[in-house]
């Protein structure tokens, strides 16, 4: 859906199983603790499991997901600094990762209590890449 078609779907508050999905869809980003990219697969596997019969927990399974991977291909890119570098860009990298890393956890469980709630949670920075 796109931003206007989501704005033109009545909002009707979401209930349980639904509010139960779009939580998981969130949360199934810490699943990264175990694999890397585990942020992305969780979310987009619940996105292509939900979109279909639960609108609410599918928006939110896509949101997590675009910002999943807006938060990947930043640690890409700090990734790449490091290494054209030579290693001297880790004075760098290094914080920013660790800055990078805080506000993936803190706005993912941010994201997670909204969609407990009912609330339609964006993500802030955030390239929506799937649409």
């Amino acid at each position: 859906m796109t931003e206007d078609q989501v704005s033109q779907v009545p909002d009707v508050a979401p209930v349980g199983d639904e509010r139960t999905w779009a939580m998981l869809g969130h949360l199934s980003a810490l699943s990264a603790f175990f694999t890397f990219v585990g942020c992305v697969i969780g979310p987009l596997v619940i996105w292509l499991v939900k979109r279909d019969t639960l609108s609410f927990a599918g928006d939110q399974a896509k949101e997590a997901l675009n910002f999943n991977i807006t938060v990947l291909l930043a640690g890409l890119g700090l990734w790449v600094i490091t290494l054209v570098t030579f290693g001297i860009g880790l004075l760098v990298t290094i914080p920013l990762g660790f800055v990078l890393f805080l506000g993936w956890l803190v706005f993912t469980i941010v994201a997670a209590i909204n969609a407990s709630n009912g609330v339609r949670y964006r993500y802030p920075v955030t390239l929506r890449l799937v649409q």
